[in-house]
């Protein structure tokens, strides 16, 4: 028996990651654009987790469906932790991740190396319909480049270098940007949690 999951993105380059992250599970994996849902779920939380939930539990209601939510974004020391949990959204909503990579160089410029350390985070929430919710994360740490680099992944991969790789995120290949990113590590546990809660509904 196969179960339909709603992943809570309009950003086609999240939800290909986690088709592949859940490739082998008896889920049909969907997403807003496919299932005709066009409005924005408000995102006023002043954590991952807190927006997390906002999304899944929102989409969940609005589709009557399992719903996937993830809250993600880079936190870099120097800059006290900032963009945070306005990664995606502090350059405005016309905003190109392009865009958001450069305000972000910009601030960095003439900082060394050394003082360059960054940590991406996420936070993934399961909510059901009928209003259960689980949360589980993940966090990868690394270090900003000076200058974008590869042209896998979406966002800020392209600066987010990887010192044990000695490459970005965006020059990995999928399966080992998987196996070490934020957003893998809280996929990872939130398919546990996921499994078990499908195996007592199927009672499998």
């Amino acid at each position: 028996m196969r179960t339909k999951l709603l992943v809570a993105t309009h950003n086609p380059g999240k939800v290909q990651e986690y088709r592949e992250l859940l490739a082998d599970l008896p889920l049909d994996v969907t997403w807003l654009d496919a299932e005709g849902i066009t409005f924005e779920a408000e995102e006023n939380g002043d954590t991952f987790e807190a927006n997390a939930i906002l999304k899944a539990s929102t989409y969940a209601g609005a589709a009557g469906l399992l719903t996937w939510a993830d809250d993600s974004g880079l936190e870099v020391d120097h800059l006290g932790g900032w963009p945070g949990v306005a990664s995606a959204r502090h350059a405005g909503p016309e905003a190109t991740d392009q865009d958001r990579v450069r305000i972000l160089l910009s601030r960095l410029e003439g900082v060394p190396y050394a003082q360059r350390a960054a940590v991406f985070r996420c936070v993934v929430a399961l909510a059901w319909p009928d209003g259960r919710v689980f949360t589980a994360s993940g966090s990868s740490s690394g270090v900003i480049a000076e200058q974008p680099a590869g042209t896998n992944g979406f966002g800020y991969d392209p600066v987010f270098f990887i010192p044990k790789y000695g490459r970005t995120y965006a020059q990995l290949a999928p399966d080992e940007k998987h196996a070490i990113s934020h957003r893998g590590r809280a996929a990872r546990r939130a398919r546990v949690l996921l499994e078990h809660r499908l195996a007592k509904e199927t009672g499998e």
